[in-house]
């Protein structure tokens, strides 16, 4: 299971810190994602962080502005969001690739001008 949480309204410019905890396997094995999807648009992964946390991999979209990091002990991935943009505006998923996708509901992200 996957529960995503953090999401809220924030003005362009403005930093917000998803989360994800995790459950049901062995968290610390996984490689972990963060997905979005913007309306009208198809979802799109974000960011990517391998077991041990030391490495990741952004879209171009938002490097240097958002952080993925993990803690194996909390079996939790987070999504640090700084200098957000009204094009990130979206609904943040967790996943992990498990032999299939498994996937959070989601948290939406709002981001005003």
């Amino acid at each position: 299971q996957l529960v995503e949480s953090g999401g809220g309204l924030v003005q362009a410019g403005g930093s917000l810190r998803l989360s994800c905890a995790a459950s049901g396997f062995t968290f610390s094995s996984y490689a972990m994602n963060w997905y979005r999807q913007a309306p009208g648009k198809e979802r799109e992964l974000v960011a990517t962080i391998l077991s041990t946390g030391g490495t990741t991999n952004y879209a171009d979209s938002v490097k240097g502005r958002f952080t993925i990091s993990r803690d194996n002990a909390k079996n939790t991935v987070y999504l640090q969001m700084n200098s957000l943009k009204p094009e990130d505006t979206a609904v943040y998923y967790c996943n992990v690739w498990r032999g299939m996708d498994y996937w959070g509901n989601g948290t939406l992200v709002t981001v005003s001008s």
